[in-house]
């Protein structure tokens, strides 16, 4: 099994930064894509980022231009530096890392527990 553990959730103001860490462990035989996605109160969940192995990102369009996502293979893990951060922004963030236990293995989405970003006006 492969587990998320997520960190850097905090309450900030409008316009402050913040940076989500999530590191996978447990028998990974690789990771291929990671993913951060948010849900905010009475929302429907929604990606927010995710890069490939090979380090394509791609990114919503309401975060474009203010985070970044970017990973270290070598630790299996994903960072999301967040600027210029608005209320809106404000959400339970989760970490996915699409990856195999083993060379036969089917590839399995895995999911962090979730960190908290506010966001104060």
């Amino acid at each position: 099994q492969v587990q998320l553990a997520e960190s850097g959730g905090d309450l900030v103001q409008a316009g402050g930064s913040l940076r989500l860490s999530c590191t996978a462990s447990g028998t990974i035989f690789s990771i291929d894509e990671m993913r951060w996605h948010r849900q905010a109160p009475a929302k429907q969940r929604e990606l927010v980022a995710g890069i490939t192995r090979d380090g394509v990102t791609n990114y919503a369009d309401s975060v474009k231009g203010r985070f970044t996502i970017s990973r270290d293979n070598a630790k299996n893990t994903v960072y999301l530096q967040m600027n210029s951060l608005k209320p809106e922004d404000t959400a339970v963030y989760s970490c996915v890392a699409r990856g195999r236990v083993g060379p036969l293995a089917y590839r399995v989405d895995y999911w962090g527990q979730g960190t908290q970003v506010t966001v104060s006006s």
